[in-house]
């Protein structure tokens, strides 16, 4: 295994910060090695509100992926807290994907197969790279190869009108009541989903007390009005923030044994768009 920290600040000037790790296998087999080998990747988008980077939905959920035949990445990007808004966010995580397409060969990463999940909040930023991603270029002033080829939204925040008003609040610090309104016909998500839109897995629980699953249903809805394919699955119980469902993360009692099987069925959703035999 191979493991890299790249400070995304050095490697793209338009940056104020953001991090990626990953965590890499290489070549697994005894005998002669194949120079094409390579898996897809799965870049993991932690959630907090806009507000921090949660650590249990960072290096668990990349590690549960790597178990997958996935290599995998975390995006540490910045917050409020360190003083930014909209959309140097949505701008770290387009580098991060940039960066691994640009650098596969070297990561033993099919460029082709870019997998963002992202979990509340980073749901909401992960939903915002499959809407923005055409545009991410002329935000960020440079060329961003930053298309994923799938997402994975995890009980994501997707409108503003039925969601997690903190995260809203985060993101948007500073601007006035005129230019969120403008804003918010991209960042309420399900109104922004076109026939461009990447593919997506979705989930969320019923009894969610943070972000509604109604967030999750919206975009599923917006996925089926746009003709996109999607997975939705929607778990009766479960508190918000359960991450890969497994009790080193969650306290004891929570009721995790159907939802921890998303990660399976995640992975199983992006192999419909890998060309590996894994």
């Amino acid at each position: 295994m191979k493991t890299i920290s790249v400070d995304l600040a050095s490697e793209y000037s338009f940056l104020k910060g953001g991090r990626l790790d990953g965590m890499m296998t290489d070549y697994p087999y005894d005998g002669e090695v194949d120079q094409d080998w390579a898996r897809p990747a799965v870049l993991v988008i932690p959630g907090g509100g806009y507000a921090i980077a949660s650590k249990r939905e960072g290096e668990p959920i990349a590690s549960a992926f790597m178990g997958q035949g996935f290599q995998v990445f975390v995006l540490w990007y910045l917050t409020v807290t360190e003083g930014v808004r909209y959309p140097e966010e949505l701008l770290e995580a387009c580098a991060a994907i940039d960066y691994i397409k640009k650098h596969a060969k070297e990561l033993n990463v099919n460029p082709n197969e870019i997998f963002p999940v992202g979990f509340s909040a980073g749901g909401h930023l992960t939903g915002n790279i499959a809407i923005e991603y055409k545009d991410a270029s002329n935000k960020a002033g440079v060329a961003l190869d930053c298309k994923p080829t799938a997402v994975g939204l995890c009980y994501p925040v997707i409108s503003n009108s039925h969601g997690h008003f903190g995260s809203y609040i985060n993101l948007l610090e500073g601007y006035t009541d005129e230019e969120k309104a403008e804003l918010l016909k991209t960042l309420n998500l399900n109104e922004a989903v076109s026939e461009d839109t990447p593919p997506a897995f979705i989930w969320a629980t019923a009894d969610d007390g943070v972000v509604p699953a109604d967030n999750a249903i919206r975009f599923a809805q917006a996925m089926s009005d746009h003709n996109r394919e999607y997975e939705l699955h929607i778990y009766p119980h479960g508190r918000h923030g359960l991450a890969t469902g497994n009790l080193d993360v969650n306290p004891e009692g929570s009721e995790l044994k159907k939802i921890r099987r998303w990660v399976e069925d995640c992975a199983e959703f992006f192999r419909l768009y890998c060309v590996e035999k894994f």
